[in-house]
């Protein structure tokens, strides 16, 4: 069997060159790449159609939304009342606290007051008990020199005791007043001024003499100091302008409600010497 002849063409010198034309796009190329296309297209289709979709999904999730903002709006009107309690609780713990150290702080007060008004207290009942002792004892000293008086006899010596129970009585007076203080007016029990000593002192007799000691230095007889008894009143200053006075006691000494540093006190005649002397007695 003979083999089929094949043809022979004749080929161009320049056949075995690579042409730089582009090659020609065959059927099935062209078919291939119009699927590729067409599944691109399928695709975006697809994804358009998924987009649509979601863009829907959104209208669900509003419908949900106004849930979710009410429970966080729960939420944070309840934490805001948390915080408004808390704030509340630390206010009333201050207050309390506050109150406990104006409390404690008023107990301290009330502690040393009470403190101060006992030691007030224990000082007065000293001084009441100290005054009270004090007027036993001049009560006595009175009861004594009187009854001394009461029983001596009368003398004209110029420095002798007492010539009559009524000096005697004054004299025990104003030795009970020693110790008293000098207050200006004063006009006892426990302060005179001069006057006012000689003054209560005479009345104990039933003299009345005048308040001040320039109307008493005019009172009762004028008398020289060489002449002075017991019981004479003694002034300092001119006649009837007195700015002092006191009671001769004898032996050379007077008693007195000398000045606020000495109070009612017996001195020395000699010490301070007087101006002149009245008799009333």
């Amino acid at each position: 069997m003979r083999e089929p002849l094949i043809p022979v063409v004749p080929m161009s010198h320049t056949a075995h060159i690579r042409s730089h034309r582009k090659p020609r796009r065959n059927a099935s190329t062209l078919a291939m790449r119009a699927g590729v296309a067409g599944g691109v297209l399928s695709t975006l289709a697809v994804a358009g159609a998924a987009g649509s979709a979601s863009a829907a999904e959104p209208v669900t999730q509003t419908l949900e939304l106004p849930t979710l903002t009410a429970d966080l709006a729960t939420q944070v009107a309840q934490s805001a009342d948390a915080t408004q309690q808390a704030a509340a609780n630390y206010e009333l713990q201050a207050e309390r606290d506050a109150a406990a150290a104006n409390a404690a702080k008023q107990a301290k007060a009330d502690l040393a007051d009470a403190k101060k008004k006992a030691e007030a207290k224990k000082k007065a009942e000293a001084a009441r008990k100290a005054a009270a002792e004090q007027a036993a004892s001049r009560s006595a000293a009175r009861t004594t020199l009187s009854a001394s008086a009461s029983a001596s006899s009368s003398t004209t010596s110029t420095v002798s005791a007492p010539a009559s129970g009524s000096v005697a009585t004054v004299i025990a007076f104003l030795k009970a007043q020693v110790g008293d203080a000098y207050v200006m007016g004063g006009t006892g029990p426990n302060a005179w001024d001069c006057s006012g000593l000689v003054q209560a002192a005479f009345k104990q007799v039933g003299v009345d003499l005048p308040r001040v000691s320039q109307d008493q230095s005019t009172s009762g007889t004028p008398v020289s100091l060489s002449n002075v008894q017991v019981g004479d009143i003694l002034y300092w200053g001119s006649a009837g302008s007195a700015y002092h006075v006191g009671v001769y006691i004898g032996n050379g000494q007077y008693l007195d409600a000398a000045n606020p540093s000495k109070g009612v006190v017996i001195q020395n005649l000699s010490g301070y010497p007087a101006t002149g002397a009245v008799r009333v007695l």
